[in-house]
């Protein structure tokens, strides 16, 4: 596979840290539409924090490069997929990134060439909706003049530790052939090994179900979460006593939002409901996952309340609104519906996020944020995310005198909190 030369389609959290390992063995070029993401890359320097900038500019000196012209991609032959797969507002799979990466590899791609996509989908769409539009731009047959494959996105953001080459990676090709040729070319980069699947839909089921599974063990210690919290049960000291034994699964209770698990189970209940069956375990997942936002907001209020402090114009100091912790990334992030539960409230709220970019929050969600403890008192404060930057912060200086500090991560000290999930 020398003369593999590689193409990676999409430049976020996925796809730059498999186009810079795939660029210490192979020719490869990333692609992207964001011009201002392409021109930050090629001058070094990450915003999505997964990529380091002296591993990226090494990267950049041997050959690596980015570019937004498609022109620049047409000598490929191996072109990697990795666009963003959200819902929409009714919670339906938004297929279109992922049809207009095909139409962009229909422009360019050619007899014999492959095309492997990493983008977290219910089995059957790599063949039955983006394949066709290959074809159909691209005048070629499938499985004649060019070839296709499946493999899982597996990245975790803002773990420095299971970075990409450290986790072993699911593979598929649309003939027995093409998948032992694909999964060459990714098990020369994976130093923690490959997995070769009989076939794309297996491939495709396996990561939908990987994080569906998860989505529903939160979902249950947050349901238990609710029912201790009535019981005055500390959730997380009844966690601890029961994860003595070998066999219990060490989840916790929180928010649970990102691009992936807060996502991926409405992609696998489409494809369960197409195919005439109703998934309820699925289903009841999502919807207590998706209350857990409110949730929060109720009981601070509840708190507020039984400490005799008044809500209406309360000032509210929220830490933390990165979907998760020690990572930039706020899409989907359920931090959001735990501010929409509170301005029902008329009160006054103040996020701070040492992570988050205030102008993609104030883009995305019309929210403003600060990214350092303000110098004010506040009547409450939740620590929504656990970033390790807030710890050891001397979070007394923001609390009035009476006050609730709610804890959604069991991130802070017991004794020092008056109530967490």
């Amino acid at each position: 596979m020398n003369e593999t030369k590689i193409c990676v389609i999409g430049l976020g959290y996925v796809g730059l840290p498999l186009a810079r390992l795939f660029s210490t063995k192979y020719k490869t070029i990333g692609f992207d539409m964001n011009q201002a993401r392409v021109d930050a890359l090629m001058c070094g320097h990450d915003t999505t924090l997964e990529v380091d900038d002296k591993l990226l500019q090494s990267a950049l000196q041997n050959g690596f490069r980015c570019t937004t012209d498609i022109e620049e991609i047409r000598s490929c032959n191996f072109y990697v997929v990795a666009v963003p797969t959200p819902v929409n507002n009714d919670k339906t799979p938004d297929l279109s990134p992922l049809y207009g990466a095909s139409t962009t590899v229909g422009k360019v791609i050619s007899k014999g060439d492959i095309v492997v996509y990493e983008s977290t989908v219910y089995p059957g769409v790599t063949e039955d909706e983006c394949i066709p539009v290959i074809e159909k731009i691209s005048g070629l047959k499938f499985n004649a003049d060019f070839f296709a494959g499946y493999s899982p996105e597996r990245i975790n953001p803002g773990d420095k530790q299971h970075t990409v080459e450290k986790i072993k990676k699911i593979t598929s090709g649309s003939t027995p052939e093409i998948g032992q040729k694909i999964n060459e070319v990714y098990s020369s980069v994976i130093t923690a090994g490959t997995h070769l699947a009989p076939s794309i839909k297996v491939a495709e089921a396996a990561k939908v179900i990987e994080n569906s599974q998860r989505d529903i063990n939160i979902a249950f210690v947050n349901e238990l979460s609710k029912i201790f919290t009535r019981m005055d049960i500390d959730t997380n000291e009844v966690l601890e006593a029961a994860s003595t034994k070998w066999n219990f699964l060490p989840f916790k209770p929180g928010l649970v939002g990102g691009h992936c698990i807060g996502v991926d189970p409405y992609y696998l209940a489409q494809c369960a409901q197409r195919h005439g069956y109703n998934p309820e375990i699925i289903l009841a997942g999502r919807r207590m996952n998706d209350s857990m936002g409110d949730y929060v907001a109720n009981q601070v209020v509840k708190l507020m309340l039984k400490k005799g402090i008044q809500v209406l114009n309360s000032n509210i100091l929220i830490l933390g609104f990165t979907f998760k912790e020690n990572c930039p990334d706020v899409r989907n992030t359920k931090v959001y519906d735990i501010v929409e539960s509170l301005q029902e409230y008329n009160l006054n709220i103040t996020i701070c996020d040492p992570w988050a970019n205030a102008a993609t929050v104030n883009r995305e969600y019309g929210l403003d944020i600060v990214n350092d403890l303000p110098d004010a008192k506040f009547d409450a404060v939740i620590l929504a995310v656990g970033h390790e930057k807030f710890r050891g912060r001397n979070l007394e200086n923001v609390f009035r005198e009476k006050h609730v500090l709610f804890d959604v991560k069991g991130f802070l000290p017991k004794e020092m909190v008056d109530a967490r999930l």
